[in-house]
């Protein structure tokens, strides 16, 4: 696991609602990133969610794999798919933040 340095910051983000049910609908999908899985799947959108740049990074790179991959969301006009094109947005802000792009 990675533990974060005195000199990484943390970076806040509260998902709630739809965002939130397509999120953990596709926790599993984090299994690779140290724990991120559990965190996701245990949040329960009330406090905003503390990442670290790895953390972000992860994030934004799993949410865009599953919005690209047609099983998961065969038409771009669902609900569903509009919740997760809403948070990837947000993820990806957060991303240029913490990578200061």
């Amino acid at each position: 696991m990675i533990k974060p340095g005195r000199n990484d910051k943390k970076y806040f983000i509260l998902i709630t609602g739809d965002e939130l049910d397509e999120l953990q609908e596709h926790a599993w999908d984090f299994t690779e990133c140290y724990g991120l899985n559990r965190r996701i799947y245990n949040y329960k959108g009330k406090r905003p969610m503390g990442l670290y740049r790895w953390d972000i990074e992860a994030m934004k790179e799993v949410i865009g794999i599953v919005m690209e991959d047609p099983k998961n969301y065969p038409n771009k006009n669902s609900p569903e798919y509009q919740a997760i094109s809403r948070l990837y947005t947000r993820v990806h802000e957060l991303y240029r933040e913490a990578f200061n792009e």
